[in-house]
């Protein structure tokens, strides 16, 4: 049921009826801590805590023009901040292995090589970092933006370019590729080329479908070309590991999709300049949660249903009656 017009009740846009169902009987939006908090937000339930990379910073070490990036840490309880690792390797999406593993996009620099990286959070001050994978074939990666992990074990990530389009990276030497690598069997296999910008990803609640955005509208800073991709694709998924029936799921405005996500009931959520839009699992458009600049997000709390949005200025909440 759509509602006669799009209707803004505090922080959220209601464009159908059925978006309170998201929403709940009482929502709330909060700015948790104010902080340079921008990509990979990671909940995990055992520390109560929530992390995430930071704006990349111009640090000019070992040369003029380098960037470095860190990833914080978020204890939501207390509301305080720390730093898990001052120095990344340009860490950006991260995500949690089936051993609650921390799984980091590393997107390198012109000295150190991309690479999917493992840190294993239980270690405590000993906490240990291995490497995934870093080649494809021999071939290094542009810069691995982000990424999901399926109930077997298989890490799936995207590869844009944009290291290279932003002035960190050398020029790239594979494809803007989206990727399946089996850590089982050490076999990384390409499941789809046609993406121009490939982003976020997200698995529907059955894995029977993967969500891929393509971000290409920003081809590097300060550019926005309206007339290439920005907008979600849906694929199904064909023996768990290959992707099949490639279909237009939305196409996001303003500004670009980035973070994505979907909830227990198959709704997709995808950031945008304005802040999250909620898609039933057709891709109807339900609604918005109004933080401007946010650039990605995930779910976590106790019971699955606070929405962290990360804005590059702030540590937002949303509590709601949609679970993760």
């Amino acid at each position: 049921m759509r509602a006669a017009s799009p209707r803004v009740e505090g922080p959220f846009v209601i464009d159908s009826e059925d978006f309170r169902a998201v929403l709940g009987d009482d929502p709330q939006l909060e700015e948790l801590v104010a902080t340079d908090a921008h990509e990979g937000p990671v909940y995990v339930a055992a520390q109560n805590a929530l992390f995430f990379t930071t704006v990349p910073r111009t640090v000019n070490v070992p040369l003029q023009g380098f960037k470095e990036v860190s990833i914080g840490r978020l204890d939501v309880a207390a509301r305080t901040l720390s730093t898990l690792r001052e120095a990344s390797n340009m860490a950006n999406g991260m995500t949690l292995d089936r051993e609650g593993r921390l799984l980091v996009c590393e997107q390198g620099t012109k000295t150190h090589r991309a690479r999917i990286g493992r840190i294993d959070l239980a270690g405590g001050a000993e906490m240990t970092e291995t490497t995934v994978v870093d080649e494809w074939f021999g071939l290094t990666f542009n810069s691995p933006n982000d990424i999901v992990v399926k109930s077997d074990g298989t890490v799936w990530f995207t590869d844009p370019s944009y290291g290279w389009l932003q002035g960190f990276k050398d020029q790239p030497l594979v494809g803007d590729f989206v990727y399946r690598h089996d850590p089982a069997t050490g076999q990384t296999t390409v499941v789809a080329d046609s993406f121009n910008k490939p982003n976020g990803l997200a698995f529907s609640p059955d894995e029977s479908i993967l969500y891929i955005n393509d971000s290409a509208a920003i081809q590097g800073p300060g550019t926005y070309y309206v007339n290439l991709p920005h907008h979600i694709r849906a694929f199904d998924v064909a023996d768990g590991s290959h992707l099949i029936n490639d279909r237009l799921f939305a196409v996001v405005t303003p500004g670009i999709p980035d973070g994505l996500k979907t909830d227990c009931e198959g709704r997709v959520y995808s950031s945008c300049t304005t802040g999250v839009k909620v898609y039933s699992p057709q891709g109807r458009l339900l609604g918005e949660i109004l933080v401007p600049g946010t650039a990605n997000f995930c779910f976590g709390g106790a019971g699955g249903n606070v929405l962290f949005l990360l804005n590059d200025t702030g540590i937002w909440a949303a509590t709601l009656a949609a679970r993760g």
